[in-house]
């Protein structure tokens, strides 16, 4: 129980508003807080738009630049207090809970690129570990076996509806032929590391460049053709 501990979660049901909408959405604040930092996210239907940084004094949108814009609420002030009852009622729960044994839920590793791989063309590998608890988890990355630190970036953590984390890591990376790149996540639910390995393809600028090649072989033939259509029409 010295993890991170969600201590409260409220959850507020609304009507959808506008006549092109019909149902409902879930708008909330989750809060949490372990020995060395605190958590206060703002969500709506399951998704996370923005958290309070407590580093920065003030609230972040996590929301990716091509979504739809959405309004936080001014919940700095709550933000701000949150950290000292976080503290206070953690204390309660950790002596109510002192002698239960731990409960452990093992990461699920998965490796994908951001958008479609081309060669030599600026991309990002996103490594996700999902439906873990407790934190925290470690995640490393290699590339031909060599230690990454440039470029590598770890998210906050998510809150599944199981109660169990899930956070996300990037590393942004150009592609080159040949190259094989590597993310092992660490977590003592696992009784070892867990690694993914996405190897650059050397086909994918072939087949880039496959179109290309035809559409030049195509031009090639239909002005030969029209050549020798003209060398016998002089010719007549």
């Amino acid at each position: 129980m010295d993890e991170m501990l969600t201590l409260i979660v409220h959850i507020l049901t609304v009507g959808a508003v506008g006549s092109q909408l019909t149902g409902f959405h879930q708008f909330g604040v989750i809060q949490g807080c372990d020995e060395s930092s605190c958590d206060f996210s703002v969500v709506f239907d399951g998704e996370k738009l923005g958290y309070y940084d407590y580093k920065e004094n003030r609230m972040v949108p996590t929301l990716p630049e091509f979504a739809d814009p959405a309004i936080i609420p001014d919940f700095i002030k709550e933000a701000k207090r949150w950290p000292n009852t976080c503290k206070y009622l953690q204390n309660i729960v950790n002596q109510g809970f002192e002698n239960l044994p731990e409960e452990l839920e093992a990461p699920l590793v998965s490796l994908y690129w951001k958008t479609e791989v081309k060669l030599r063309v600026s991309n990002s590998l996103v490594c996700r570990a999902s439906s873990f608890f407790p934190p925290p988890v470690t995640v490393f990355w290699t590339k031909n076996n060599l230690n990454v630190t440039e470029g590598v970036s770890l998210g906050p953590y998510y809150q599944n509806s199981d109660g169990t984390l899930s956070v996300f890591s990037t590393l942004d990376f150009t592609p080159e032929p040949g190259d094989i790149y590597s993310c092992t996540v660490e977590h003592r639910a696992l009784e070892g590391p867990q690694t993914r390995i996405w190897e650059v393809d050397t086909e994918v600028e072939e087949l880039s460049l496959f179109p290309t090649v035809l559409v030049v072989e195509l031009c090639l033939g239909i002005s030969g053709i029209i050549a020798g259509v003209v060398l016998i029409l002089k010719c007549n």
